[in-house]
């Protein structure tokens, strides 16, 4: 057979990537740095108790009493474990992926909705980005970026952002075709067909794109750790890497309360914007 030598063609195309284009990389981490760094003394700025309180409320209103339970005997748990300040952590990098993941994957989304061939185009770049083992991002992510919480975020949301793609692209494709035809019958501009009709109809599906980009970004929290993006995935790491059992436990226990909190009030989001 053939060597076709595709890993030296990535080396390649990385290291020249990296050498021509660092400035782009340095404003790309800065800009994340921020971000993230803003978000966690936000979150980390008032008492453990009173974010509890505060996250208790939000899930009452948005889920109901279960779940506001729930989050605070979670929350209580995580804080008496000791691992407050990394569950800070693991939720700014969470939200700040999540972002990111949104900004860009929504409105690729809607391209891929108005237009056959960029969907042609994208399908199977989606593929390959969801089918791709987590781990491997994690390679150019420290190239470009070295080590630390912004590569962490990086791979985060490349491993993250298809269901926010897809259901976008989903959701606007199965807006009924009558109500889009009787709009544009009363002169509404393709902007007035998107935002007053498409993206209204669609919300449901969108959220179910977000709940799940959520649950992916927190599903790369202990693999990010490894390039020390920190959080919740430490405790997990040091469990695996120094056989220490109990921590790992209690770290992944952490992450699963932190799942089940930001899936539950986000399904109850998703649910709300079909009354």
């Amino acid at each position: 057979m053939i060597d076709l030598k595709i890993g030296d063609g990535v080396e390649a195309i990385v290291s020249w990537l990296t050498q021509n284009l660092g400035g782009l990389f340095d404003a790309i981490s800065m800009i994340l740095g921020a971000i993230l760094d803003g978000l966690e003394w936000i979150l980390a700025l008032p008492p453990a108790i009173v974010l509890i309180v505060l996250l208790t409320a939000l899930a009452w209103w948005l889920a109901g009493r279960g779940v506001a339970i729930f989050t605070l005997i979670g929350m209580l748990l995580i804080d008496s474990m000791g691992m407050w300040g990394e569950m800070v952590a693991t939720l700014a990098l969470v939200l700040t992926a999540t972002l990111v993941a949104l900004l860009f994957g929504i409105p690729i989304g809607i391209w891929m909705s108005k237009n056959r061939m960029v969907e042609n185009i994208v399908r199977p770049i989606l593929d390959f980005m969801q089918t791709m083992p987590a781990f491997v991002y994690l390679i150019p992510a420290v190239f470009f970026f070295s080590l630390g919480a912004v590569p962490g975020v990086v791979a985060t949301v490349i491993f993250s952002m298809p269901p926010a793609v897809r259901l976008t692209n989903l959701g606007i494709r199965q807006v009924p075709g009558d109500v889009v035809e009787a709009t544009k019958s009363f002169g509404a501009t393709p902007r007035q067909l998107l935002f007053k009709v498409e993206l209204p109809l669609a919300t449901s599906t969108i959220m179910a794109g977000v709940n799940q980009t959520i649950m992916l970004a927190l599903s790369m929290v202990v693999i990010a750790a490894m390039i020390g993006a920190g959080g919740l995935g430490d405790p997990v790491l040091k469990g695996i890497t120094q056989l220490r059992i109990g921590l790992g436990f209690e770290g992944g226990l952490a992450v699963v309360i932190l799942a089940i909190v930001l899936d539950r009030i986000t399904q109850a989001l998703g649910a709300a914007t079909k009354k």
